[in-house]
């Protein structure tokens, strides 16, 4: 069997151990009647194995006092046993002695006495146990009311869910032909949707364009919709106050380049007012005159 320190030196607690586990498996092996099997010690098994013989030795001394403490007890019993027999042979109630049904009934208070675990069949000893029989049956019982009130409430927990359960199936189930019945529409708006982010690219684009047309136009932001309501406003106030001025410069259209025919149009002009005039006078005075006739 090869020995692996781990190291380049063992520590001295390391071949403690080892000791300690060789010593312990041969004696186990040996109890069992087999020989120890070959393997390698390492620092892990050994570790693991010297645990396990330090657990194995603690029980091994556990039951070893456990099994004198009842081979004195036994020991005492038979004794004790011995003692009785005597008694009763001496009075006279040696087994031999005794009818069946007394043997029958000795042997049925020996088993009640087992099973109530009491060590002799007086009275008080019966009676002990079975105060503690009904204390512990009262536990049992409240154990058990305990135990019934639980599984109660775990039926009618169960019930619920199962309730619960079968709405769900069925609002699935519901949900389900819903869905079916709106795939249409639903393919429908994802086309209308395809459509509307199209159209949105479209729209961006166009009004990055359009931005790029303001910007070489010379647009800033002051010139909102208010500024040129206002000057919609002024353009028409300074349409009807040129008004005038444009039909008084339309009239002068007509007049002839030259300065000489220029002044002759305006003695034409103003004789036509002369007349005009006169004519008017004329209109008056005869107005005047209809009545005194």
């Amino acid at each position: 069997m090869a020995l692996e320190s781990g190291g380049n030196e063992a520590p001295a607690f390391d071949a403690a151990h080892i000791a300690e586990v060789k010593q312990w498996l041969a004696s186990s092996f040996e109890s069992a009647g087999k020989d120890v099997p070959p393997f390698e010690y390492t620092p892990r098994s050994v570790a693991h194995l010297h645990n396990l013989a330090s657990i194995s030795t603690s029980r091994t001394q556990a039951a070893s006092l456990v099994a004198e403490d009842l081979r004195i007890k036994a020991a005492e019993f038979r004794s004790q046993a011995a003692r009785i027999r005597e008694i009763l042979e001496c009075a006279g109630l040696a087994p031999e002695n005794l009818s069946q049904s007394a043997v029958s009934s000795a042997q049925s208070l020996a088993n009640i006495a087992h099973l109530l675990n009491i060590k002799d069949v007086e009275v008080s000893s019966f009676l002990v146990a079975f105060g503690d029989l009904c204390l512990r049956k009262s536990e049992v019982e409240e154990r058990r009311s305990k135990a019934q009130k639980e599984s109660k409430m775990l039926l009618d927990n169960t019930r619920k869910a199962i309730a619960r359960l079968t709405h769900l199936k069925r609002t699935l189930a519901q949900l389900e032909e819903e869905v079916a019945s709106c795939e249409g529409p639903m393919m429908q708006w994802q086309t209308n949707l395809k459509m509307m982010a199209s159209k949105e690219r479209q729209y961006l684009q166009q009004l990055s364009n359009y931005k790029a047309v303001l910007s070489r136009v010379g647009y800033t932001p002051e010139i909102n919709h208010g500024v040129l309501m206002q000057m919609v406003e002024l353009r028409k106030d300074l349409e009807r106050k040129t008004k005038p001025i444009l039909e008084t410069l339309r009239s002068y259209q007509d007049l002839p380049p030259d300065k000489a025919l220029a002044e002759l149009a305006i003695e034409d002009k103003r004789r036509e007012i002369e007349a005009a005039e006169k004519y008017l006078e004329d209109a008056l005075q005869s107005a005047l005159n209809t009545p005194s006739e």
